[in-house]
């Protein structure tokens, strides 16, 4: 089944010391692009977050952040600069002599200094962080992917639906292409009793050479067969199971259109001509829709 490349997931996890909650979205892209937003503390994980993502996604601007909230008491430590203490004290001791000011230099006073007491985060051991964060990431991309599968039964759906219209297109040139021949070898006729008048007597052979000539030159069925080899492809394409097709269908949508315009040059009829711009109306919306693939 093919994906979308939009969708979103929320995944949380819980190991004991640090509950993390891990939010992937993505939007259309030509390439894989992943961005992955932590706390600055749990910055060695980066790289494994975006390689864990890389596994199971090939196209889209991928964007992963993570919320993580401390349970445990040892979460954070608090450590004495007693050398910033020690300064602070003897710098203020010198002010108050200096100028006779009253007042004691205190506990308070001093624990409340810049970098006194300093709070730190606990990092603790990176693996298992690693690992919980990558619980969380697992749950959220599993959650992505559903969306996006659904997402993209929906536009294959679509797609499918157009491509039925561009068959009933190609059935009716097919059906019209006859024609051609017979309606320019009158339409000849008829010019040449214009030019030469009613009673003069047409050279049949010669009319006969130039409609076969028209109508091997107007010949459209060996584009229509190709037309119709690219449909089922379309539809093979669709069906494939786990793989990224995007640039698949982007290339095949190409070849859509070289086939329509080369039937629009080559049939000189209004009738094929009004069928050749249906086909190529329905093939634009389906290259808009092969642009949201994976």
């Amino acid at each position: 089944m093919i994906k979308s490349m939009t969708g979103f997931g929320r995944g949380e996890y819980s190991d004991g010391k640090r509950a993390v909650t891990a939010e992937i979205r993505a939007v259309n892209h030509r390439y894989c692009e992943i961005s992955v937003r932590l706390p600055r503390r749990y910055g060695f994980a980066e790289e494994h977050m975006r390689a864990v993502v890389k596994e199971k996604e090939r196209r889209g601007k991928i964007e992963v952040s993570f919320l993580i909230d401390g349970i445990a008491e040892d979460d954070v430590r608090v450590l004495l600069n007693l050398a910033a203490a020690e300064r602070y004290f003897s710098n203020l001791r010198a002010l108050k002599e200096r100028f006779g000011l009253a007042g004691d230099i205190d506990l308070g006073l001093l624990a409340g200094m810049p970098d006194v007491l300093k709070q730190t985060p606990e990092t603790g051991d990176e693996d298992e962080i690693r690992a919980t964060l990558e619980a969380a990431l697992r749950l959220a991309l599993l959650r992505f992917d559903e969306m996006r599968a659904v997402e993209g039964a929906g536009l294959a759906e679509d797609m499918l639906a157009r491509a039925g219209l561009i068959a009933a297109c190609a059935d009716d040139i097919e059906g019209l292409a006859p024609d051609i021949a017979r309606a320019y070898a009158e339409k000849l006729r008829e010019r040449i009793r214009e030019l030469v008048g009613g009673e003069v007597e047409l050279p049949e052979e010669r009319l006969a050479y130039e409609a076969a000539f028209f109508a091997d030159k107007s010949n459209v069925t060996e584009e229509l067969v190709r037309l119709k080899s690219h449909l089922r492809q379309l539809e093979s394409i669709l069906s494939e199971e786990g793989k990224a097709v995007g640039k698949k269908l982007d290339f095949l949508v190409q070849e859509f259109n070289r086939e329509a315009n080369t039937i629009g040059a080559k049939a000189n009829d209004l009738r094929i001509t009004n069928r050749v711009l249906e086909m190529k109306s329905e093939i634009e919306k389906i290259r808009e829709q092969a642009q949201n693939i994976e």
